[in-house]
């Protein structure tokens, strides 16, 4: 059974998603360019408490493992990210439901919290396949994941909130290459 916990690295703590972080993360949530290309539109506390508790009600589903994001360079919660569409029938996995506080935008923010997600997925799970999955209209999206160095797979039409996404995967043959790329990374 996959056993998930905390993952942290020289700048990020994943910490597991507690209903005590739906303060902070309303906090970090304020901006709405966030939401431009995200499927649903945080505005209010009551859609970050909603969020958060769908996001444990899958957990609880062992469904998805949901994270708030730690910044430790601004000693505060910036955004969130998490394991979801576990499978352990077919060992694997997706990454997403990702999003940030403009402020980390284009730091190592994301950078090391795929790393520490990806690390911990091929070396500990030991899956076969992590999937990350983005709007067709997400382009910022689309750079950071295809700079990670997965793999783009093709268009899923009308698949989540009727739009079209584009999926990407990473399996365990390509880690090695994608390790060392983003350790390159977290180390400019």
């Amino acid at each position: 059974m996959f056993s998930f916990t905390s993952l942290e690295g020289k700048r990020v703590k994943l910490v597991p998603l507690e209903r005590a972080h739906t303060h902070p993360l309303f906090e970090a949530a304020q901006a709405p360019e966030i939401w431009a290309h995200y499927p649903i539109t945080i505005e209010t506390f009551a859609d970050m408490e909603s969020f958060v508790s769908k996001a444990l009600e899958g957990r609880e589903r062992n469904e998805q493992y949901p994270f708030a994001v730690f910044d430790k360079e601004l000693g505060k919660f910036v955004g969130s990210t998490r394991y979801l569409r576990i499978s352990e029938a077919n060992n694997n996995l997706n990454i997403g439901s990702t999003w940030y506080a403009p402020e980390v935008w284009r730091t190592g923010v994301n950078t090391e919290t795929k790393y520490l997600m990806l690390k911990y997925a091929f070396e500990i799970l030991q899956v076969n396949r992590v999937e990350i999955v983005t709007s067709t209209d997400n382009k910022r999206s689309q750079r950071a994941i295809e700079r990670l160095g997965a793999v783009k797979e093709g268009v899923l039409r009308k698949k989540y909130h009727n739009l079209d996404y584009i999926i990407y995967s990473i399996i365990p043959d390509e880690w090695e290459a994608v390790s060392h790329r983003l350790e390159g990374f977290l180390e400019e």
